[in-house]
């Protein structure tokens, strides 16, 4: 497992997009680091094995670290341009739809400030009815409530800000409803 995660840590210094990871990288990880750090309880802390174990463990958190931080980079530079991002873990996809959601709302305040207005984004939120394209996890809606998690093919009736967002990253299709 050190080997794979010291190569996607390498793809994703060199590529200016996110890298797609394996399927339950997340899962693979913790069970690994659980691994390492219950093996070294076993052995006494004073051996070369012992040793070994919490240099290996120190490197591994490091680079998953620097990992997390460089993927997160790419998370916001792609929300600032308002770009489709594929191959993402569930917990990123939620992060993402958030921080979309975020950006849109605070560039719709400094669109009314910028125009003499109070800067005050409108209360009277409006709803739309969406048809769900792919999985998606359980995000904070603009109105601070919880939505989802959706499957494909669910309906979901979501703040208007949200669906955007959702309708925009190829994830929902807008329902007409007369």
């Amino acid at each position: 497992m050190y080997n794979d995660l010291l190569e996607i840590w390498k793809n994703e210094l060199k590529n200016n997009q996110l890298s797609e990871l394996p399927e339950n990288f997340a899962q693979k990880i913790a069970e690994y680091l659980k691994g390492i750090a219950e093996e070294n309880k076993m052995l006494d802390k004073r051996t070369l094995k012992a040793n070994l174990l919490k240099i290996e463990e120190r490197n591994v958190k490091r680079i998953l670290g620097d990992l997390m931080k460089l993927r997160c980079s790419k998370l916001i530079k792609n929300a600032k341009k308002g770009l489709k991002v594929q191959g993402l873990l569930p917990t990123e996809e939620d992060v993402y739809l958030k921080l979309s959601s975020s950006l849109e709302a605070y560039q719709a305040f400094a669109k009314e400030l910028l125009q003499g207005r109070s800067g005050k984004v409108k209360s009277a939120r409006k709803f739309v009815v969406l048809r769900i394209l792919r999985d998606i996890p359980e995000i904070i809606g603009s109105d601070m409530k919880v939505y989802g998690p959706f499957k494909v093919e669910d309906i979901a009736v979501l703040p208007q800000d949200n669906a955007k967002v959702l309708v925009k990253q190829g994830l929902a299709l807008e329902v007409e409803v007369n």
